[in-house]
């Protein structure tokens, strides 16, 4: 599967594409010269979408996005006592010159992958001017749309105080042309305003015309390895007609518009998702979570979107791998599965999610102490066994879930016996009990966000949102007091220093 699925995305590729994706971006997508090549037909479009696709790894991967704003969470156990390399962030040391570093590439890198989708788009302006069926041009440019507030909401959710806090803070800019000159910084209400427009304009160019609608996600290959079809098939790794709402409603939630927020993820994504005729994103199964060699522990039929990323194994294994010693692994606090966090976050014991987590070999996972103790490992990126069929969710990394739907849902609806019908239909799929009526709402909420989203580079927004003050510690506790100013990265040095030269 792994090698026929990167046949079809090579071979639309054009053949001046020798480099790696993001070197082939930054040498043709800057070159006007060519952007007529790349463009003179349907294939051309394809292998440029495709590579801001890939791309997407560099940043929230390879770049390590997701696993500094878990950091920042406190999902895992990193402290000053075992000198973690992620120390810095778990404390919020922003001025810190590495800190500064990386915040300064990570704004830099989503404003350039920004800037490629607006070359794509600036060539999907009418489709008069395009080589394009009506089909292909509507989901072309549907995706592209999406990408680019996706992109923007992701660089807002860091930089931007609390939407609701104040809707009229300067936040970011949002670059929505190819124009080079250096855009204004907008305040929360205009960004916002701006990536609902892109999102509403996209989901509208897809409904009519993203095949996931009506005939599933189809991850299957085709004949041509998805070059004509390459909007028919792996409709769960590109930004979708259900993906695109799950993003508006996301976006809507933040804003604090929980009538549009459950709007959206009731009627336009829960209703219509999953029906007595199609369901396009079925619950996991036991049998799927425990499959021999080859368990799905992303749970992929439930994914919406997710990143396809060929080396996720090397991520899994950089990052989260027994053979890492503590100071560079990312792991939960304690040594089992039964004394640790997994058993406060995980509430019961039979829970499919605890399946993400084992103990590790004390000799590979104890790390330079004298007396190695047993450690626990996060396997939910871990590679299939030797000998295991391919699969595509070998290659995924979850960006929207359905699961997170139902909770934006339930914190959207009015009625709270719904909200607690939303939040046990997630739990009954994860063989956990239904919550009782009289538990805290706000606190079950929290908690099975948190149990979802391990990972995902979620929970800090999620947190950053609703304003938390307590949240969940490192050790599984609901204690950890966390500054307002903690969730408000500072716009880069670099970029503030850019707009001082340019006014001069």
């Amino acid at each position: 599967m792994k090698n026929i699925f990167i046949k079809a995305i090579a071979s639309i590729m054009l053949p001046i594409s020798l480099a790696s994706c993001s070197d082939w971006l930054e040498v043709e997508m800057q070159d006007k010269i060519m952007e007529p090549v790349l463009f003179g037909n349907y294939s051309g479009y394809v292998s440029a979408m495709n590579g801001v696709y890939l791309s997407l790894n560099d940043y929230y991967t390879d770049g390590q996005l997701m696993d500094i704003l878990d950091v920042m969470a406190q999902y895992y156990y990193v402290t000053d006592d075992n000198n973690h390399k992620f120390r810095l962030y778990q404390s919020f040391d922003f001025k810190d010159s590495d800190i500064e570093s990386k915040n300064s590439f990570l704004w830099n890198k989503g404003y350039t992958l920004i800037a490629y989708t607006n070359t794509i788009l600036n060539h999907l302006s009418s489709i008069e001017d395009t080589p394009l069926t009506q089909n292909q041009f509507n989901i072309l440019r549907g995706e592209a749309l999406a990408m680019r507030a996706m992109l923007h909401f992701d660089i807002l959710r860091r930089h931007g105080v609390n939407y609701s806090a104040d809707p009229n803070a300067e936040s970011i800019p949002y670059q929505d042309d190819t124009s080079r000159e250096i855009k204004p910084f907008l305040s929360n209400k205009v960004v916002m305003e701006k990536i609902i427009g892109d999102l509403t304009e996209a989901a509208n160019l897809l409904k009519d015309h993203d095949p996931i609608i009506t005939e599933g996600i189809k991850d299957t290959q085709t004949e041509d390895n998805g070059v004509a079809s390459y909007d028919m098939s792996f409709r769960q790794l590109r930004l979708n007609y259900y993906a695109v709402q799950g993003l508006l409603a996301r976006a809507y939630l933040w804003m604090g518009d929980k009538t549009n927020a459950y709007k959206t993820a009731k009627n336009e994504i829960i209703d219509k998702a999953n029906t007595e005729t199609l369901e396009v994103f079925p619950w996991v199964t036991s049998e799927q979570v425990v499959a021999d060699g080859k368990p799905d522990l992303i749970f992929s039929p439930e994914v919406m979107f997710a990143m396809y990323n060929s080396k996720r194994s090397s991520y899994h294994t950089n990052t989260f791998a027994q053979a890492l010693s503590m100071p560079n692994r990312l792991t939960f606090y304690g040594e089992t599965k039964d004394d640790s966090k997994v058993s406060i976050l995980y509430d019961y014991p039979n829970d499919y999610r605890r399946n993400q987590w084992e103990m590790a070999d004390p000799l590979q996972g104890g790390g330079d102490d004298e007396d190695p103790v047993t450690t626990l490992v996060f396997n939910k990126y871990a590679d299939f066994k030797n000998g295991a069929t391919e699969s595509t969710y070998r290659y995924m990394i979850p960006m929207i879930r359905m699961s997170e739907i139902y909770m934006i849902a339930a914190e959207a609806t009015t009625d709270r016996n719904e909200a607690y019908e939303l939040l046990n239909a997630i739990r009954s799929h994860r063989n956990s009990p239904d919550l009782d009526s009289n538990d805290n709402f706000d606190i079950s909420l929290v908690y099975e966000f948190a149990r979802e989203m391990v990972g995902e580079g979620q929970l800090y927004f999620f947190y950053k949102r609703r304003q938390e003050s307590l949240i969940i510690s490192r050790t599984g506790s609901y204690d950890f007091n966390m500054l307002q100013s903690n969730y408000v990265w500072p716009i880069p040095e670099s970029e503030i220093d850019k707009r001082i030269h340019t006014e001069k």
